[in-house]
């Protein structure tokens, strides 16, 4: 079998290291009523603020149904607002309040916390090259995902012209 205890490879440890990060965190910050996918509204709020719902179910990678109910509990929790855009009745740009702004102060904390004891032993060196690593795999899966994308689309291409 190829994926054996013995034998956990990057994939494996990746994985493993990300869901067990997710987990941490979301522990953390479940105190503050947070859970992932609404923290994970807040962060893209926090770098790009007035977005729109469709904007934050590409982010999200959601649907935008889906990201509509999360808006709205989010909504409802008071730490978001949605504000009309001039000249486009059926969009709305989607705004953090002040209460959010507060909470996500905490937040950063928790993350900055957590960032630390994920790395804590790796020297500022250490820390860098698995930086630098990292990315050259993430930047390796997404051009894989993008000729995999192009392969589908180039197989119904060639099937719509026989």
């Amino acid at each position: 079998m190829i994926i054996h205890d013995s034998h956990r490879g990057a994939g494996f440890l990746l994985t493993d290291s990300a869901r067990l990060l997710r987990k941490l965190i979301d522990r953390r910050l479940q105190p503050l009523g947070l859970s992932r996918a609404q923290w994970s509204v807040l962060a893209i709020l926090s770098n790009h603020e007035g977005v729109s719902q469709s904007q934050i179910s590409h982010e999200l990678e959601i649907e935008k149904s889906t990201a509509g109910r999360l808006i709205d509990q989010v909504e409802k929790s008071g730490w978001i607002e949605r504000r009309p855009i001039p000249g486009d009745r059926r969009l709305w740009s989607i705004h953090l309040t002040s209460q959010a702004r507060q909470l996500l102060v905490e937040v950063e904390s928790v993350i900055l916390h957590a960032r630390e004891e994920m790395l804590r032993g790796l020297s500022d060196e250490q820390q860098e090259l698995l930086t630098d690593l990292l990315q050259t795999v993430k930047s390796n899966l997404s051009d894989a995902l993008d000729q995999d994308l192009s392969h589908v689309h180039g197989a119904k291409l060639d099937d719509v012209s026989v």
